[in-house]
C-alpha cells in the first residue's frame, strides 16, 4: 500500500512540473494568440475592463465587449506576423511590449500590450494598435 501511494505521489509532483516546465510567460501566451489570429485564447487575460485604443480612438470595453471588438479588428486585419520592437518590465508586477503587427495586405499597425499583475495572475490592461 506505500509503494502504491508513493507511485501516486511521485506520479503527480512529475505531472506538475512537466506542467510548470511547458507553460509559457503570460506575454507570450498574448502574442502567440495575436499572430494565431485566436481571439478568444486572448482574452483569457482580460481583466473586466479593457482599454483598447484603435487609430488613436480609446474605449474602455468590458470582457466580453473587449473580445468581440478585438475579434472584429482582426478579422479584419487578419495577422501575417508581430514583430517586436522592444519588451520589458520596469518592475516585477508590470509587462509590456511594443510593436508591428503585420497585415497580409501590407498594412501595418504598431501595438502596444500593457500586462500587470493581480492576485498572481497576469492581466491585459491595456492594448494599442496605431496603423503607421
Amino acid at each position: 500500500m506505500k509503494k502504491l501511494l508513493l507511485l501516486v505521489v511521485s506520479c503527480t509532483l512529475l505531472f506538475f512540473t512537466v506542467q510548470a516546465q511547458t507553460g509559457h510567460p503570460p506575454m507570450e501566451d498574448v502574442v502567440n494568440a495575436i499572430k494565431t489570429n485566436r481571439i478568444e485564447d486572448l482574452s483569457r487575460y482580460f481583466d473586466n475592463i479593457v482599454p483598447i485604443t484603435i487609430n488613436n480612438n480609446q474605449t474602455i470595453y468590458s470582457r466580453n465587449q473587449a473580445e468581440v471588438v478585438l475579434k472584429d479588428f482582426f478579422d479584419r486585419n487578419v495577422p501575417k506576423d508581430l514583430l517586436i520592437m522592444d519588451n520589458g518590465s520596469p518592475n516585477a508586477s508590470t509587462k509590456f511590449i511594443i510593436g508591428t503587427l503585420l497585415t497580409p495586405s501590407g498594412v501595418k499597425y504598431n501595438i502596444y500590450i500593457l500586462m500587470k499583475q493581480k492576485n498572481m495572475d497576469f492581466y491585459l490592461q491595456e492594448i494599442r494598435l496605431n496603423k503607421e
